[in-house]
């Protein structure tokens, strides 16, 4: 990895069972992958005829991770978690953003697994990172969502400040057509269950479709 990532211990004595899957790679990001849409259309198609609110709210990554929310004192429902953000919007006839090839890929591993996924450049990222709560009035600009009150929001910090949550990205470290080194993690609040698997699948999409090279993963 070339950027260590840590756990505060404020964060893991509240939270045990967090554990963040890690991939970084080089990446090719493009405008659209055709070939990508078709198998996540396909994809989207089965969740709108057989999934419910009610069981995106049952699902085990989904359920565990709100309930991990709870522990630090942020409201689920009203900090939606992504993965569950974008589940919710399928359900209700609203499909997925088209963004680029890796933001893509990253949601469509994302709706799959119910684990919400963090996606940055890793360029832009300066230092090692520790993810810890965020602090009252601490900055944050989550993209399309302005200013985010990150106060007992578990967020991922580098030497200039906090730049990622499971909640919303940051503007600061988003991925862009210019992006080369990607940084992409995991959010379980179950331990490594599911994570491996996930993580196999999120390292072959991207091969697959951002021509993906020098892959590292690891679980922390």
């Amino acid at each position: 990895m070339n950027h260590t990532i840590s756990i505060e211990s404020q964060l893991t004595k509240l939270c045990p069972d967090l554990k963040l899957g890690v991939i970084e790679c080089k990446v090719k990001v493009t405008e659209k992958n055709q070939k990508l849409w078709e198998v996540i259309n396909k994809y989207i198609s089965q969740v709108e005829q057989e999934m419910t609110l009610e069981a995106i709210r049952e699902m085990p990554t989904i359920l565990s991770s709100k309930n991990g929310y709870r522990k630090v004192g942020k409201d689920p429902n009203r900090y939606r978690l992504s993965a569950e953000s974008l589940l919710r919007r399928i359900v209700n006839g609203k499909g997925l953003y088209k963004i680029n090839n890796v933001v893509d890929l990253l949601n469509f591993v994302s709706i799959q697994s119910g684990f919400s996924i963090g996606g940055y450049n890793a360029d832009k990222i300066v230092g090692n990172i520790t993810m810890g709560l965020g602090q009252a009035d601490e900055a944050y600009q989550g993209i399309g969502r302005g200013d985010l009150n990150i106060e007992n929001l578990p967020v991922f910090r580098d030497e200039i400040g906090a730049f990622g949550s499971a909640t919303s990205d940051s503007l600061r470290t988003q991925i862009e057509l210019d992006c080369q080194n990607f940084l992409m993690v995991f959010f379980s609040y179950q331990g490594e269950k599911e994570l491996v698997e996930s993580l196999n699948l999120a390292e072959e999409l991207l091969i697959k479709y951002a021509e993906a090279e020098t892959v590292k993963t690891a679980i922390v």
